[in-house]
């Protein structure tokens, strides 16, 4: 048994880890796919337009609610050990936190960061365009797995 703030605090670590994990997904399937058919210059400019659009949303407040909720419900876990259920908190924190928050941080941000700097309308463009899709979408395939496991994670707490 949990306590009602945690409780919550599973909901709505649940809930956001798979909204997010549905807008990963979302780029893993049909968004980078789509940016790649493009002209290089016009995917590199669509790219760089929702990267500066994507922190600006509501977006960014779901991506830092998850890892603030995580962070309480690993704290929670810990604190109050409850054996299994704990165990699925800290799967569902260390999911969200390290694969998916982590990665984005130490992965996905510096590759966005480079494509920002560059101008598609040249030779070097291309070619960072081609390693950004990428690796870019590698590390996508992360976070939409490890949010999508962190909300089951979260989820079976509960149960």
């Amino acid at each position: 048994m949990t306590f009602p703030i945690t409780n919550i605090a599973l909901i709505i670590a649940a809930l956001s880890s798979g909204l997010l994990a549905g807008v990963y997904f979302a780029f893993s399937t049909f968004v980078m796919q789509s940016l790649a058919r493009l002209p290089v210059d016009q995917g590199i400019a669509a790219m760089q337009s929702i990267n500066v659009t994507i922190v600006r949303s509501p977006f960014i407040i779901v991506f830092m609610l998850a890892a603030i909720l995580s962070v309480f419900v690993a704290a929670m876990a810990i604190i109050y050990w409850r054996g299994s259920v704990s165990v699925m908190m800290l799967a569902g924190a260390a999911l969200y936190l390290v694969a998916s928050f982590l990665s984005t941080i130490v992965f996905n941000v510096p590759l966005n960061d480079a494509l920002d700097k560059v101008d598609g309308h040249t030779a070097e463009a291309a070619q960072l365009w081609t390693t950004y899709l990428s690796d870019w979408m590698q590390w996508n395939h992360v976070r939409t797995v490890a949010s999508l496991l962190a909300a089951c994670a979260f989820v079976r707490a509960l149960f």
